[in-house]
């Protein structure tokens, strides 16, 4: 089983099955390596390209370090899933765009910042 770094971007299959007929869609992993670990799965939100915003949309400026090919936003469509369903790791989202995943969730989850 693979642990993945907070921010890892990954494949996985969709729907959410071990089924063969699933398709690979990125998601970005946004779990610690220490429940990941406990639990067995990562908790990640969506990756999408399709142009239609959603609030909370946070673009991925630099594609390539994420390991995509065309432009793409995290969505705050977020799951929990076992990680041997994930199919393999893709890349690793840039500061900047650590920073908007961030502060997407901050805003958008009820989740506080320390003073």
């Amino acid at each position: 089983m693979q642990i993945f770094d907070p921010y890892a971007t990954v494949a996985v299959p969709f729907p959410f099955t071990d089924r063969n007929s699933s398709k690979h869609r990125p998601a970005v992993v946004f779990s610690l390596r220490s429940f990941q670990k406990e639990t067995g799965t990562c908790t990640c939100a969506m990756i999408t390209s399709v142009p239609s915003a959603w609030p909370g949309d946070v673009p991925i400026t630099d594609q390539n370090a994420a390991g995509l090919r065309v432009p793409s936003k995290i969505r705050l469509k977020s799951f929990t899933l076992d990680l041997d369903l994930i199919v393999r790791p893709r890349g690793t989202l840039a500061a900047v765009d650590k920073e908007g995943l961030k502060q997407a969730l901050v805003t958008h989850c009820a989740l506080e910042t320390q003073s």
